[in-house]
């Protein structure tokens, strides 16, 4: 082998070692978890309100791992159609059994991620493979809905106030019950001691 082999030979394992250290560099600022140990989990829900896999992970509110895909399943128990979630968390990531699991958002309207929050120690701690049953998000459909509802409600009750129906409307609309109360209390204040007579 010449000297100029030799030189080329060496410059290409040269490079080759920088683009190894280049590539682990950016995966590592870019929170990519392929050379860090971990293990992966599974959630079920029956709706998951819009999350997109490769959404983060977090666990007591720190970021821990991301989702790898979402599938759909038939649940025989429940008779209906469910979603899987497939996700990856670090290795030191120890997850209870009776953990709690949520579709979240980031701030109001930002990005959907899975929130898991702790469970009890006694459960015990999951391994790869296993799974968690999630708790399912309102589908903000039926918010809105009952927030509808509730407005409706109030409105007919301003109605029945202002048409004076109702014990608060006649109080509210008629001034005769109003004088009553007015008497009632001045007669109170003027003779005290008729709240100590007994009715028979």
């Amino acid at each position: 082998m010449d000297a100029k082999t030799n030189f080329e030979l060496k410059v290409g394992i040269f490079v080759f070692i920088g683009l190894i250290v280049f590539t682990y560099i950016v995966f590592s600022i870019g929170d990519f978890y392929v050379f860090k140990p971990g293990y992966r989990i599974k959630v079920k829900f029956g709706f998951v309100d819009g999350i997109q896999s490769s959404a983060p992970i977090r666990y007591a509110g720190v970021e821990v791992g991301k989702l790898e895909n979402i599938k759909f399943y038939y649940n025989d128990e429940k008779k209906k159609t469910e979603v899987k979630l497939y996700g990856w968390v670090t290795m030191a990531t120890k997850i209870e059994k009776d953990a709690q699991a949520y579709v979240n958002t980031l701030g109001v309207v930002g990005e959907k991620y899975l929130e898991i929050l702790p469970g009890t120690i006694e459960t015990g701690f999951m391994q790869d493979g296993d799974e968690l049953t999630g708790n399912d998000p309102v589908p903000m459909e039926r918010i809105t809905q009952r927030a509808y509802k509730i407005t409706e409600g109030l409105e007919a009750v301003a109605k029945d106030l202002k048409d004076g129906k109702g014990t608060l409307g006649k109080l509210m609309t008629d001034d005769s019950v109003y004088k009553n109360i007015e008497d009632f209390t001045a007669d109170i204040k003027a003779h005290p001691w008729k709240l100590l007579i007994k009715s028979k």
